[in-house]
């Protein structure tokens, strides 16, 4: 592979990683073909992109992106695959899934939500991860629910007798 060719991988690498939030470093090595398609089948039908890489042009482009954290590079050993997504938790679900046909592929390290994860044992936690957007919806639900309380006693018959309370002030003045 020549320079040049090497820096259009490079650049390739660094706009997926600038264009996925999340994405999870794997090994897929001793797949055949059938199984590496089925990989690929459901990749695409989950919106993840899979992609095999070089390890040092891996490090070159998370170093471009400032995304080189140095348990993630300790990873990049063997044969590297990664997996791009849009949502955190995607990728984990799918490897979980193809995993129940056969042991691979397995996880070296994801980046999701700004952290790293270092291990095939952190797959069940990434598969349980919310996103941002989940966690400000329960936190909302969380909010609303006092006032839904208020305001359906306030309609309910505790209301008219709050009403009833008021009323009779304003008469008492």
């Amino acid at each position: 592979m020549t320079r040049e060719e090497k820096a259009a991988v490079i650049g390739n690498l660094v706009e997926q990683l600038n264009a996925y939030p999340h994405f999870y470093i794997t090994n897929i090595e001793a797949l055949n073909a059938s199984q590496t398609a089925a990989l690929r089948r459901k990749c695409f039908e989950s919106d993840v992109k899979l992609m095999v890489v070089k390890n040092t042009l891996l490090t070159k482009a998370l170093e471009n992106v400032n995304k080189a954290d140095e348990d993630l590079v300790k990873t990049l050993e063997g044969s590297t695959s990664i997996m791009f997504s849009q949502t955190g938790k995607a990728p984990a679900v799918l490897i979980k899934e193809f995993r129940k046909t056969s042991d691979k592929p397995v996880l070296k390290a994801a980046y999701v939500e700004d952290c790293v994860y270092v291990g095939d044992n952190q797959l069940e936690a990434l598969c349980n991860i919310k996103s941002r957007e989940e966690l400000i919806g329960d936190i909302i639900a969380l909010l609303q629910s006092p006032a839904k309380n208020v305001i359906s006693a306030l309609q309910g018959s505790a209301g008219q007798k709050i009403a009833g309370i008021v009323k009779a002030l304003e008469e008492r003045n």
